[in-house]
């Protein structure tokens, strides 16, 4: 052995005229031999092969022993295919003194060790770090790979997106090493219900995505997601913890022609839909969504346009004492009157604010807003404003509060900030320290929506609130006796009376509402009832006077929803019969013409046929214009009623 082969990783070989090996260094041979390859005395394209993939241009091994030509740097291994080792060979041809060929001489390297630190890498720079599976990077790869062999065979593909529902509460509660050990898991869970059907890739955070090729089947892809949120909302033991979270899934199937990037959005845009439909479930992309979606994004753009165009503005809507009718301030309610599209509800920009980040900006604009017209209202009325829960867990709304309140010279228990439930979800412990830094700087706090959350009494201890307000869903139909709304409100306002809060009930549109929500005790009442959202300018000269007493408006009493009918039915009054036409009718009661009736008819009991064959009991409650309105002693099924009356037209 030479002093290169003892110290120098680089071995030599020699064979005869006739190809065969005469000498080869004693370490690549006993790595051959120890897979079973013979060495010494065989031809050198036995022993050795040529790795035709790395060198796919290049001349093969057994040519250049023919022909008699030097060759360098060729990429071999062992002709079994068994060994990992890998060499680098290089080789020429050696003549005798009588320039007659004798054989080839050459020399090697070894290349394993690289090879596999270059495979390492690879394996690093193409797989996640965290759950080993495929990363972004190699996701792409092969989705642009199956496509483009999809275009040319026309066989389609499915792409998955998944979603985590709930994983940041776990970060945020747990910390994150549990987070990324609930990461892990929810990867092996996914790989086991993806199998070999397809490839699973982690995106980032608690984004994965699933590739399906050579199929576009609904009911298996619709099996296959079916089976990926059972797997993944199955609880996880953690540490101790018992740890429960669910996925929402979006998927998008591909043909021919499209191209990578358009599977992504789509699948993107079904995963949007699954997500805003209720969570732990999976949507199909749809033409539809996409159209949507673009409208989404164009109004998004015009958002910011118009926040910084003033097109947003202010309306402030009453809030009235139910005890005696006065006015004690008012709700800052958003408009946005678009320059081409006309008004835009707030149901229908807050959303795409709140998903685009705008909402930070917009609501700093409303408490400026707001806070400055506190200081030109009367000292005695004060200004609610809602506050999302993205805005309330900036730290910034502190800062943007204490410099708006320092520069306006307001009193700061005049405004009112609502806030809804859903702030306490992600982490009620840091949300308890942000109310105890806004009571600090002196406002007032009011939990919105009560009841249509988690509601959970719990943080209603904790969380310093001076008022409730009762949302609209149970004041609507309160006045029906046979629903239990007002029971829900007064239980509503006994929970508040034990801890000394105020309560609003919001949404009263109808008088009768005003009469029922005082009795079982509100403290407040906003809503039509006491008129709709004006802006500052068109209240103030009347405030300013001292004006504070409030005259309800609108109707005295609630309806129940009506349907338009009109076909003629017979009334029996004292026993006497007639025909008179039936408008529209409720479940409560009906509005008939044709009729006679004067003043003194209000209060008399009827029969009516609102169904054929089948009188009905009613009062007249009012009349006039040859019209009644009369209340069924009875609810009806208005479904049915509709049915009846439209087969006997």
């Amino acid at each position: 052995m030479s002093y290169a082969e003892e110290f120098e990783d680089r071995w030599f070989w020699e064979t005869d005229a006739e190809g065969c090996l005469t000498y080869l260094s004693k370490n690549v041979a006993e790595q051959l031999e120890l897979f079973g390859i013979k060495t010494l005395g065989e031809r050198l394209t036995s022993v050795f092969r040529l790795d035709q993939g790395e060198l796919e241009h290049a001349r093969s091994l057994n040519f250049h022993i023919v022909s008699r030509t030097a060759f360098s740097d060729f990429q071999v291994r062992g002709v079994k295919g068994l060994s990992e080792s890998w060499w680098s060979m290089s080789g020429r041809p050696w003549l005798d003194a009588n320039r007659q060929f004798c054989g080839f001489v050459g020399s090697g390297t070894d290349l394993t060790k690289n090879l596999q630190q270059e495979a390492t890498i690879k394996r690093l720079a193409t797989s996640d770090s965290l759950t080993g599976l495929a990363n972004r990077q190699r996701m792409q790869e092969n989705l642009e790979a199956l496509m483009k062999t999809g275009s040319e065979n026309e066989t389609p593909c499915a792409l998955l997106m998944l979603d985590l529902d709930g994983f940041k509460s776990v970060n945020d509660t747990l910390g994150h090493p549990v987070g990324d050990s609930l990461l892990i898991q929810v990867a092996n869970r996914l790989s086991s219900a993806v199998s070999n059907a397809g490839l699973v890739g982690r995106l980032g955070g608690d984004e994965f995505q699933v590739l399906i090729p050579g199929t576009d089947d609904r009911e298996s892809l619709s099996s296959l997601a079916a089976k990926i949120i059972e797997e993944i909302s199955s609880p996880y033991s953690i540490d101790g913890s018992s740890i429960t979270v669910s996925c929402s899934i979006g998927i998008a199937v591909a043909f021919g022609e499209a191209s990578p990037g358009s599977l992504v959005r789509d699948a993107d845009i079904a995963l949007y839909a699954a997500k805003a439909g209720g969570r732990a479930t999976y949507r199909f992309f749809e033409e539809e969504m996409l159209i949507k979606a673009k409208r989404r994004k164009e109004l998004e753009d015009d958002l910011r346009l118009a926040l910084s165009s003033d097109q947003l503005t202010l309306v402030y809507q009453p809030v009235v004492s139910t005890s005696c009718e006065k006015l004690t301030g008012f709700e800052a309610l958003l408009r946005w009157e678009h320059p081409s599209k006309g008004p835009i509800g707030p149901t229908e920009f807050i959303p795409v604010a709140e998903e685009s980040g705008l909402i930070q900006h917009i609501g700093d604009w409303v408490l400026r807003e707001a806070i400055g017209t506190i200081s030109r209202l009367p000292h005695d009325l004060r200004i609610a404003v809602n506050v999302s829960p993205i805005q309330f867990r900036n730290p910034a709304l502190l800062s943007t509060l204490a410099n708006a309140i320092g520069e306006s010279q307001i009193d700061p228990s005049r405004l009112e900030l609502e806030i809804t439930e859903g702030v306490f979800l992600d982490n009620e412990a840091a949300a308890q320290k942000i109310f105890t830094a806004l009571k600090a700087v002196g406002v007032r706090l009011a939990l919105d929506d009560f009841g249509t959350g988690y509601s959970s009494l719990g943080y209603l201890q904790n969380a310093p609130f001076d008022k409730i307000k009762i949302d609209r869903s149970f004041v609507r139909g309160a006045v029906d006796s046979s629903n239990r709304n007002s029971a829900i409100i007064a239980s509503i306002v006994s929970l508040s009376n034990a801890l000394g809060m105020e309560t609003t009930a919001e949404g009263v549109e109808h008088q009768d509402e005003i009469e029922l929500v005082r009795e079982l005790g509100c403290s407040h009442i906003q809503g039509y009832v006491y008129g709709h959202g004006l802006k500052i300018d068109d209240l103030l000269p009347e405030l300013l006077t001292g004006l504070r007493n409030m005259q309800p408006v609108g109707h005295k009493r609630s309806r129940s929803p009506r349907k338009n009918l009109l076909r003629s039915v017979k009334m029996t009054v004292n026993e006497s019969s007639k025909a008179v036409r039936l408008r529209n009718v409720s479940k409560t009661g009906a509005l008939i013409d044709q009729v006679d009736f004067d003043e003194r008819a209000v209060g008399i009991t009827i029969s009516i046929e609102i169904l054929e064959d089948e009188l009905r009991q009613a009062k007249i409650r009012w009349v006039g214009d040859q019209r009644a309105g009369i209340e069924f002693s009875d609810p009806i099924e208005i479904a049915a009623s509709e049915r009846r009356c439209t087969l006997l037209r």
